[in-house]
C-alpha cells in the first residue's frame, strides 16, 4: 500500500471514530441504545461489498475479497476498541467467532468436502419428464445435503442432459429456485440461515414440523409450472438423437458420511453433559466442541476415502468455500454493533423497524416479518438478514419456537425462499450460474434473471401471504 493510500485509510478510520464517539461516558459493554447509525456502516458495507462487488469489479473482487472483508471488520473493531476498550472489543470479537462462526462454517465445510466426493454418472435426455424429476429430487435433497451440496451434485448431470436443446435457460433458472434455495427450508442442514437459528436454540426439526406445507405447497405448484413450461419448449424442438447412457452413483460412501453429519447434529442437541469452558466471557458447551470436531474428522474422512478422480470429474476445488469462510468471518463481525443496536428494543435505532413489524399490542406482524426479511435476503445473504430479523422478535428460540411461531415461519420462509429472487440471494445461486455460462448456457444478467424468478414467485409468494395454514400469515 503507498503512503499516500495509507494515509487516506488513517484519515477515514478517524473520521470515522470521530462521528462514533458517544457524549456519555464510555461502559464497560457496548449499549446499543447510545449506538447511532455510523456503527451499522461496516455490516452495510460488508453486504454491499458481496452483492456489487462480483458485478462491478469482478477482477478486483475475486482477488482481494478477503481483504476487503478484513477491512470492514477491522473497521467494526477499531471504534469498539477505542470507544468502549481492548477488552470488549476482544470479548466481542471471540464471542462472534467461536460462539457463532465456528460452528456455522464447520457445518458448511463438512457437507461441501462431503458431497463433492459424490458423482453422478451417465447420460440422459433432458424431457420434460426427467428434468421435473431431476429438480424433484435435488428439492429433496437440499434439505438433507444442504443447497450448496444438491447443486453442486445434480447442476452438471442436469445441464449434460439439457447441452443440446435449443431452449435450456429455465431449466438452470428453475434449478436455482428449487434445488439452491426452495429445498433447503427443511432443517438447518438445508440452508445457512436455518443452521443460524439451530445455533441460537431452534430445534433441529422445527423447520420440518413448521414450515412442511408451505414447502410443499411452493415446491408443488413451482414444479408443475416448470413441467408445463419445459414440455411447451420441447414441442417446439427438434427431437434429440442424443442416446442416454445408464445413470449411476460413485462415491457412495459418502451417503453414509453425510448420515453420520446428522446423527453428530442431532447429538450434540440432544446431550447436555453440563462442561461449559468459559472463553474470555464466551461460553463453549462441551458437546459443540465435540459436534465440530466430529464434522471435521468426517470431512477428512471423505477426502480420505473417496477417489480423487470423482472429486476431479466433478470440477471440485475449494475457493467457494474458501469465499464463504473469509467472506462470512468479517459478516459476523461486522454485525456486531447491529446485533447491540437490535437488542435495545424501542430504545435503540431500530425503533421504527420494530413499530413497523410489530402490531399496537405488541404483538409481532408476521406479514411485515415474512416480506421485509425476504426482499432483505434478496438483495444481501439471506443468513445474516435472518439473524437481524430473528434477534428483532426478540431472539429467545423457547418464545418464537412455541407462542410466536408464526414469526419465526415468516422469518425463515422469508429468508430461504425468498433467497431466489437474485443471484446474490443465497451462495449457490451464483456458483450455479458460473457453471451454467462456462458450459455455453446462456443465462440471464443480474436483472433479467431477477425478473424471471420474480415473475415465477412473487405471486406464490401473495399465495403464502393469504393462506390459512400455520404457521398463519396473519394480516393484522
Amino acid at each position: 500500500m503507498t503512503g499516500r493510500w495509507l494515509r487516506c485509510y488513517r484519515l477515514l478510520i478517524m473520521i470515522v471514530i470521530v462521528a462514533l464517539l458517544p457524549g456519555v461516558a464510555q461502559a464497560a459493554e457496548l449499549d446499543g441504545a447510545a449506538l447511532g447509525w455510523v456503527w451499522g456502516m461496516p455490516f452495510a458495507g460488508i453486504l454491499l461489498s458481496i452483492a456489487l462487488g462480483p458485478l462491478l469489479f469482478p477482477k478486483i473482487w475475486h482477488t482481494h475479497y478477503g481483504k476487503i472483508a478484513a477491512g470492514w471488520a477491522l473497521l467494526t473493531l477499531l471504534p469498539i476498541t477505542l470507544v468502549y476498550g481492548w477488552q470488549t472489543a476482544l470479548a466481542a470479537a471471540i464471542h462472534a467467532l467461536l460462539g457463532e462462526y465456528l460452528s456455522f462454517i464447520v457445518l458448511l465445510f463438512a457437507l461441501f468436502t462431503v458431497s463433492g466426493g459424490i458423482l453422478v454418472t451417465g447420460t440422459m435426455r433432458g424431457t420434460p419428464l426427467l428434468n421435473t424429476m431431476l429438480l424433484a429430487l435435488g428439492t429433496v435433497f437440499a434439505s438433507l445435503i444442504g443447497t450448496t451440496g444438491a447443486a453442486m451434485v445434480l447442476i452438471r448431470p442436469l445441464i449434460r442432459a439439457n447441452i443440446g436443446r435449443q431452449h435450456n435457460v429455465h431449466v438452470i433458472v428453475f434449478f436455482i429456485i428449487l434445488v439452491a434455495n426452495v429445498g433447503g427450508a427443511l432443517s438447518p442442514l438445508g440452508d445457512p440461515p436455518l443452521f443460524v437459528g439451530f445455533l441460537r436454540g431452534v430445534d433441529f426439526f422445527w423447520p420440518l414440523q413448521q414450515l412442511w406445507p408451505q414447502t410443499l405447497i411452493v415446491a408443488g405448484i413451482l414444479l408443475t409450472v416448470f413441467f408445463l413450461l419445459d414440455l411447451w419448449f420441447a414441442r417446439r424442438e427438434p427431437r434429440s438423437s442424443t442416446r442416454p447412457e445408464p445413470v449411476g452413483f460413485r462415491g457412495g460412501i459418502n451417503f453414509v458420511l453425510i448420515a453420520a453429519i446428522i446423527a453428530m447434529i442431532l447429538l450434540s442437541a440432544e446431550w447436555q453433559p453440563g462442561i461449559v469452558f468459559d472463553v474470555y466471557g464466551t461460553k463453549v458447551a462441551l458437546q459443540n466442541l465435540v459436534r465440530d470436531g466430529a464434522l471435521v474428522l468426517i470431512a477428512l474422512l471423505s477426502l480420505w476415502l473417496t477417489a480423487d478422480e470423482h472429486r476431479s470429474a466433478n470440477d471440485f476445488a475449494w475457493e467457494p468455500i474458501r469465499e464463504v469462510a473469509k467472506l462470512f468471518a468479517g459478516i459476523f463481525i461486522a454485525i456486531i454493533p447491529v446485533l447491540a443496536m437490535l437488542g435495545a428494543g424501542k430504545h435503540g435505532l431500530f425503533a421504527p423497524l420494530l413499530d413497523v413489524v410489530t402490531a399496537p399490542d405488541g404483538t409481532p406482524r408476521e406479514v411485515p416479518y415474512f416480506w421485509m426479511t425476504g426482499l432483505l435476503s434478496a438483495v444481501l445473504d439471506n443468513a445474516p438478514t435472518y439473524l437481524v430479523f430473528f434477534e428483532l422478535a426478540g431472539g429467545h428460540a423457547a418464545e418464537l419456537t412455541g407462542p410466536l411461531a408464526g414469526t419465526l415461519g415468516a422469518i425463515s420462509m422469508g429468508a430461504v425462499y425468498m433467497g431466489a429472487l437474485t443471484y446474490i440471494g443465497n451462495a449457490p445461486n451464483f456458483m450455479v450460474y458460473a457453471i451454467a455460462t462456462e458450459r455455453g448456457i446462456k443465462m440471464p444478467g443480474f436483472f433479467g434473471y431477477a425478473l424471471w424468478a420474480s415473475a415465477v414467485l412473487i405471486p406464490l409468494f401473495l399465495l403464502l401471504t393469504y393462506l390459512p395454514i400455520v404457521p398463519n400469515l396473519r394480516l393484522d
